[in-house]
């Protein structure tokens, strides 16, 4: 059986969850959903009848009865965290005996939260607008060859010396520049070692694993944290996240070879938003931007920071379509656009007159992109109980037809409110 990945479209917070509960409603059982790349700097809300679950660390499949739920080799964990979550959806009943979580995932050593943090601050007003949990430090020790991996902590003298090495750089830092204690070794050995023996049971070649379960038939679902625009190399440098967050990333991600691949949705809002710092065309400064961040709830499920607002933009839909492949997009969080007499929708840029109907080459030309609307009519009925794309009202339909139009791939589901079932399905994927 192909594996299918999913991201998000935007700078995130889309609602990949409803994603994966739309695959389970067209008949399409999933058995693996794995997180690639990231690490608990994002969260997913995900919400089951009156009940709402943020998970941060955790795969969505962990939700789901008899589905397994795997981080991949390209996240990087923080054991604490990861605990943390594991025991607060146990004390609620969630199973999470089948977690799986791969030996060549990279472990978040305390020092380096220390590190985000100290340097984001040393930053001023150039800061990228991380959430200073050690994401960033850790895939920085990955690519220079001093990180701690998950099967490390099954080799104490390995460990002793990779943490020792580590510390050589860090403490320099620390303490040099940046006015802080020296992390003692003992500090950071015993802390990782705390977590081992818990963690045992769920460490396995993830690899392997996934290849031979489509192999066998079984259905795998690779689930991107953050989204296209954050990707290290294809989103908003430098205001982007440190891994690979596109398609591409869940190959290395999870080990899985991109022949196997032959579904990529992509999860988009009826509108846009942002956390952090960075460029955003179509954010609204104004009334506009308060009532979508008011109407939608826009706060972020892992900070809790006031999300950036703002309309569609086709432009970045494109963009996500094609650096992807994305054979469907799922648009999320339409409900919140009701009300509205009028709906801009941004078609193209303007940058020091030029017109840009695609993403500028440059940093510095998107820095200075001025959004070019056209208004689509609103509507005034509660969309929240809609089913199908008849019981829509016409204007909704004609918004959600328009913005399919210019976003270079077709929109195969809608989310019309919180809850998994308030989806509307589309049946028109290629």
């Amino acid at each position: 059986m192909p594996a299918i990945v999913l991201v998000g479209a935007q700078w995130g917070d889309e609602g990949k969850g409803k994603a994966t509960d739309l695959l389970g409603n067209t008949g399409t059982a999933i058995d693996y959903v794995v997180k690639f790349n990231g690490g608990n700097n994002a969260g997913h809300t995900v919400v089951i009848g009156t009940e709402k679950y943020a998970l941060h660390l955790l795969p969505s499949g962990i939700l789901t009865p008899g589905v397994t739920p795997v981080i991949g080799n390209g996240v990087v964990v923080d054991l604490s965290v990861l605990f943390e979550e594991l025991d607060a959806l146990q004390a609620r009943g969630v199973d999470t005996s089948r977690l799986v979580v791969s030996a060549n995932a990279h472990v978040i050593p305390p020092y380096n939260r220390t590190l985000d943090k100290v340097t984001e601050r040393f930053l001023g007003s150039r800061k990228i607008g991380t959430t200073g949990r050690g994401i960033g430090p850790t895939y920085a020790d990955k690519m220079n060859r001093i990180g701690i991996r998950i099967q490390d902590l099954y080799d104490e003298k390995i460990l002793e010396q990779k943490i020792t090495g580590a510390l050589e750089q860090k403490n320099q830092l620390l303490v040099k520049v940046y006015n802080r204690r020296a992390v003692e070794i003992s500090e950071v050995l015993d802390e990782l070692l705390g977590y081992a023996e818990r963690l045992r049971p769920m460490v396995a070649d993830t690899s392997l694993l996934l290849g031979k379960a489509l192999d066998a038939g079984k259905t795998v679902l690779m689930e991107a944290g953050q989204a296209t625009l954050l990707d290290v190399d294809h989103g908003t440098y430098p205001f982007v996240t440190s891994s690979s967050a596109i398609s591409a990333g869940a190959c290395t991600g999870a080990g899985i070879p991109p022949t196997r691949i032959d579904r990529v949705m992509a999860v988009i809002k009826a509108y846009t938003t942002r956390v952090g710092e960075g460029p955003f065309p179509t954010e609204l400064l104004d009334a506009d931007g308060e009532w979508l961040r008011t109407q939608g709830f826009e706060f972020g499920t892992t900070t809790g920071r006031p999300r950036r607002c703002g309309w569609y933009d086709a432009v970045i839909a494109r963009y996500t379509a094609r650096v992807n492949g994305v054979t469907d997009f799922v648009l999320t969080k339409l409900d919140t656009l009701t009300g509205r007499e009028k709906i801009p929708v941004c078609v193209a840029y303007d940058v020091n007159g030029v017109r840009h109907d695609e993403m500028p080459m440059t940093q510095t030309d998107f820095h200075h992109a001025k959004p070019v609307y056209e208004e689509l009519d609103g509507w005034d009925e509660d969309i929240t109980g809609c089913r199908d794309f008849d019981d829509l009202p016409k204007n909704a339909q004609t918004y959600i037809r328009t913005v399919e139009a210019m976003s270079g791939a077709p929109i195969s589901a809608v989310g019309v409110g919180p809850e998994r079932s308030q989806i509307v399905m589309l049946d028109n994927r290629n």
